[in-house]
């Protein structure tokens, strides 16, 4: 079963008017979950992060209904999520989500049954052994529903409008049950993997990055903050700014969690590093401990200033389902250009 590279979105300040591009558009609900890839063969299932990591795993209980409900072989694109909340007052749960992301095998099994997932279908990339990766989204879409409507949970379809208003309707509406945007995606378009094809609508800005180090705290105690990276075009990790503002209890957690990613050199002492001085940093100490660049986080920024962030982020949650090199500026927000006489005026 090769792997499929998702197709991704750029991020944008509205929802597009369904006749603002050849085709049309049309509007998804943006889920808030693990993208994934799946692949059934008619036996064996297979489920692939956006990052192409494995998470078969991580979900025996999906594995089992789409080997059950599924009536053909086929490449499902979608999105895995868990739900929490009493009957008619029900979310989406990131943090019981990320806790199924487990190394032991039982721990696997048991969060199986107390926190099961649900998948989320909104395309299709194959059936029955033909790729349906060079035909047209609006047709996909059709088939996709055909395939998944007659199935039951924990196996859905997300909902799809045409409708401009509806969509913006959702983006508002749909945040209460923890969904994060509105997706527009142009019903003429053949399936790109890897390209941002499509558009997104969030409620904030986010960006997933790679946990470069961290500083300890000025207490001496913890980590102070965070440095974070980004990878460039030419596959360079770049340092774009830093997460701070913990809590005294999560300063020291944080020590443990990094634990297993700080760097030794060849006599098993810590492998530190120093961030460029500028005039704001003139006589403070910018040292940190390097660590492995393996752990993504997802922040929340304001605006770009460059390659670095304008401000201290906000660490936001851990994304063990991404893969670091995945964390490029690509996926940033770029705002529109905008004439600053028209500001003055």
């Amino acid at each position: 079963m090769p792997t499929i590279a998702p197709m991704l979105a750029k991020a944008v300040a509205t929802v597009p008017a369904h006749d603002s591009v050849e085709g049309g558009y049309a509007f998804e609900p943006k889920w808030d979950g693990f993208r994934a890839i799946v692949h059934f063969d008619g036996s064996s299932v297979a489920i692939d992060s956006r990052g192409s990591k494995p998470l078969t795993r991580y979900f025996p209980e999906l594995v089992d209904a789409f080997a059950r409900l599924l009536p053909a072989p086929c490449v499902l694109d979608g999105e895995i999520v868990v739900r929490s909340g009493a009957e008619g007052n029900e979310r989406l749960d990131w943090e019981a989500l990320s806790a199924r992301i487990h190394p032991a095998e039982s721990r696997i099994r048991k969060l199986s049954v107390e926190t099961p997932a649900m998948f989320v279908a909104f395309d299709l990339l194959g059936l029955e052994g033909s790729s349906m990766l060079d035909t047209p989204f609006g047709e996909r879409r059709a088939a996709l529903g055909k395939l998944m409507s007659p199935l039951g949970d924990p196996l859905h379809l997300t909902r799809i409008t045409t409708d401009t208003g509806l969509a913006r309707d959702w983006l508002t509406e749909f945040e209460g049950a923890g969904l994060d945007g509105v997706v527009a995606k142009p019903l003429a378009a053949v399936y790109a993997p890897g390209k941002r094809i499509m558009l997104k609508v969030k409620h904030h800005r986010t960006a997933d990055v790679v946990v470069l180090g961290y500083r300890v705290h000025k207490s001496g105690s913890g980590v102070g903050s965070l440095l974070l990276g980004l990878y460039d075009g030419d596959g360079v990790l770049r340092n774009v700014g830093g997460a701070s503002a913990f809590s005294d209890a999560r300063r020291l957690e944080l020590v443990d969690e990094l634990a297993p990613l700080v760097q030794h050199d060849e006599a098993g002492d810590v492998v530190t590093g120093e961030t460029e001085r500028s005039r704001f940093s003139s006589g403070k100490d910018v040292s940190f401990v390097r660590l492995e660049p393996s752990r993504v986080v997802e922040v929340r920024y304001d605006q770009m200033e460059g390659e670095r962030f304008r401000h201290t982020v906000q660490f936001d949650r851990w994304r063990p389902d991404r893969d670091a090199r995945s964390c490029t500026f690509e996926q940033l927000e770029i705002p529109v250009a905008y004439d600053l006489s028209k500001v003055l005026d």
